[in-house]
């Protein structure tokens, strides 16, 4: 390798080598968010972000995480070198991957369970779709283990894992230039939009993994738009792209994004009557397609992140200092938690998504009102918060010490 790109590699190095409670809070976040998301019929999911604007929280999620990965392993890649680097990269989708599975077989079986030992008026494993895995187990578990059966409730993961993938080539570009990893990172993500590659006729060329088997259907969340967003936040995080300055310019042209996105969301069709704005979306679906991360998503999310980066102050300080009194000891007490939910993600992620479908079961018995809805959604955050602050107690290997 050339001397000079190896020093401009070493320069950024220090960007990873301090941990911003910015990055915690947020995802900590978007972990609540996607509980409610993800648990069924649940009234909370009609005014969460992703009904004002074109992103959501699993932006936040991605984004984070790519950060996040900047420091965890970009300090590996930086002093063991690259072969160690990729290896514990390595080790990272190995433990991603089985929490995957895990997550798959402990809700397939809670589904079973519910349709073995009851008699309701619908069939649960149907609402998730897993028909074919339980009528010909067979070749879908052979499917599961080389993702090629990835159903449409558990793609999140999946995705995670390849974008952990490419990240070894990621920072072997970045040694000959970070100009090389962001021209890299744009070709793929073009390639994995099937609208633009349909109006050039090279809809043959769309990057995407098979989801299943007896179609043609692809995963959902598709890793090679989604690298994008990833490899945003890693790159900010390593220092490849500077620190954006905090100025009225930048903050208004970020909230007239933001802003102009309300119309044509959810919540403009919905609340504001913009019927207009349903024939402009479906008009335009490529440019906000989820599954392989439309340009205008990725648009709407920069410019929320920068207000959101803005607002909470440089190192996350005015977190720190809301309120004063027993306010501020209040909000304290939540930011702790919500910070230690953002550091466990992983584990709170795969948690959160069983216990919404235990939740939607329950809700489902005992009926919906705003009211035991609300109690719901206190119970599952209480319950991301207890997981997180267990996951916690067991990495520090407390055992250690006593002895």
């Amino acid at each position: 390798m050339p001397r000079a790109p190896a020093r401009e590699a070493a320069t950024v190095a220090p960007a990873t080598g301090t941990r911003d409670i910015r990055l915690d809070f947020f995802r900590g976040l978007a972990m609540f968010i996607i509980l409610a998301a993800h648990t069924p019929r649940n009234f909370v999911t009609s005014w969460i972000p992703a009904r004002w604007g074109f992103s959501d929280a699993t932006e936040i999620f991605v984004f984070c995480s790519g950060m996040a990965s900047a420091i965890a392993f970009g300090r590996t890649f930086d002093r063991a070198g690259w072969r160690l680097g990729s290896a514990r990269v390595g080790y990272r989708v190995w433990q991603v991957y089985w929490a995957h599975l895990g997550l798959f077989f402990a809700v397939a079986t809670l589904m079973a369970a519910i349709d073995h030992f009851g008699d309701f008026d619908k069939v649960y494993i149907g609402s998730l779709n897993l028909w074919k895995f339980f009528a010909d187990p067979g070749p879908q578990l052979v499917g599961l283990f080389t993702l090629t059966y990835v159903p449409n409730y558990f793609d999140i993961l999946p995705m995670y894992m390849v974008i952990l993938v490419m990240m070894p080539l990621m920072m072997a570009l970045s040694r000959v230039s970070v100009w090389a990893v962001f021209a890299v990172m744009a070709v793929i993500w073009l390639f994995a939009q099937r609208s633009v590659l349909d109006a050039l006729g090279m809809i043959d060329l769309h990057l995407g993994f098979p989801a299943e088997p007896w179609s043609d259907r692809k995963w959902f969340f598709n890793p090679f738009g989604w690298q994008l967003v990833f490899f945003t936040g890693f790159a900010l995080m390593r220092g490849w792209i500077p620190k954006p300055p905090v100025n009225k310019a930048l903050i208004a042209l970020a909230l007239v994004i933001v802003l102009a996105n309300v119309p044509l969301s959810h919540i403009g069709m919905r609340e504001f009557g913009f019927d207009w704005a349903r024939d402009w979306r479906i008009a335009n679906s490529g440019l906000l397609n989820k599954s392989d991360f439309g340009i205008l998503r990725y648009v709407h999310f920069l410019s929320l992140a920068y207000l959101c980066w803005a607002a909470a102050g440089d190192g996350g300080a005015r977190l720190r200092t809301v309120g004063r009194g027993i306010a501020a000891q209040t909000w304290g007490g939540l930011l702790a938690m919500i910070l230690k939910v953002g550091q466990q993600s992983l584990a709170v992620f795969v948690f959160s998504m069983f216990l919404a479908r235990l939740s939607g079961f329950v809700m489902d018995q005992i009926g919906r009102n705003t009211w035991n809805m609300t109690l719901a959604n206190i119970i599952g955050f209480a319950a991301l918060v207890v997981v997180a602050y267990a996951v916690s107690w067991f990495k520090a290997q407390p055992w250690r010490a006593a002895r």
